[in-house]
């Protein structure tokens, strides 16, 4: 575990960057010195809102939004750079790599004709919200699971990926999953994630502890400062592999579908992301979105079928 811990704790430590479109080494940007306070309003998982993964129908119309970013010739996307698979630094040349950011470069291809027109800049879990209504990035693909609550600050596409909820703990714990095995432990969550939102609902008597992204949950885990983590399936697949001496415990206990976020007002490239989506979807096992998945998720969550199919409100 010790090695394990070292190899994690220095992606962690890794500066959160801003990755230039022309492969040259990035720019530092600071990481917050303390996790933001969590939102005031009470969340839910029950969505209220009807059909929340819904969105807006796809088209290639270029509307001002998209005239911004061609005439900014780069898509600025929020992303992660410690959630293995996901999106991280590929140790081997120090580029950002996973699913998410396979999916970035497939949006910035159909909008600027260039797949590295991008500025990457790593955000935490809890500043994936404030970074879009303040107009930092332009988009934010970072496993960021659509819900009713969400749906009041930011737009999202169509759903791009299915996971849930479920427990990541050490080899021979006593903890069983999501269940009374959590009261009195500590349980750690990144700030502004829905799993942060679970405790909230029902803690269990688990003692939650808060941190700025879900890879810090691994670190604690592994230096004993926490007992186990709540995060999406998906995302702690990514960590076990990382880990093996950890697992997942308990089945998953909530439905949660990934979208790629975007300013309320930005009509017209919620609609171009969902029709980039189209073709990324189309061609079965030879899609771009199958490819993906084979290249980087495969290996530390298989059995996936295919993405999930998209729904529109309009």
């Amino acid at each position: 575990m010790a090695a394990a811990c070292a190899v994690t704790a220095a992606t962690v430590l890794l500066p959160l960057a801003q990755a230039s479109p022309d492969g040259g080494r990035p720019a530092v940007v600071r990481a917050p010195d303390a996790v933001p306070a969590a939102p005031q309003t009470p969340w839910t998982l029950t969505d209220t809102c009807p059909d929340p993964e819904a969105s807006l129908r796809p088209s290639g119309v270029d509307g001002p939004t998209i005239e911004r970013i061609r005439k900014a010739g780069k898509l600025v996307a929020g992303v992660d750079q410690n959630s293995f698979k996901w999106g991280y630094r590929n140790p081997v040349d120090g580029r950002l790599d996973g699913f998410d950011i396979a999916l970035v470069k497939a949006i910035a291809k159909d909008i600027l004709g260039d797949e590295d027109a991008v500025i990457y800049r790593a955000i935490p879990t809890s500043q994936r919200i404030p970074a879009l209504q303040d107009g930092r990035v332009d988009v934010v693909v970072r496993t960021m699971t659509i819900n009713c609550k969400r749906l009041e600050d930011v737009a999202f596409s169509t759903a791009y990926f299915e996971a849930g909820q479920q427990v990541l703990a050490p080899k021979g714990s006593p903890i069983t999953g999501y269940d009374a095995s959590l009261k009195g432990r500590r349980i750690c969550t990144a700030a502004g994630s829905t799993a942060e939102a679970a405790l909230k609902g029902q803690s269990y008597g688990a003692v939650p502890v808060l941190v700025p992204n879900q890879l810090d949950c691994l670190v604690r885990l592994q230096l004993g400062e926490v007992d186990g983590i709540i995060t999406d399936n998906a995302l702690a697949a990514g960590q076990a592999a990382q880990d093996p001496s950890v697992r997942l415990v308990g089945a998953p206990f909530t439905k949660e579908f990934y979208g790629v976020a975007m300013n309320k007002e930005a009509a017209d490239l919620v609609r171009r992301v969902n029709k980039v989506l189209e073709g990324y979807r189309a061609g079965g096992d030879g899609s771009p979105w199958m490819q993906a998945y084979t290249a980087h998720l495969k290996p530390v969550l298989p059995g996936v079928a295919g993405p999930p199919a998209p729904k529109y409100r309009d």
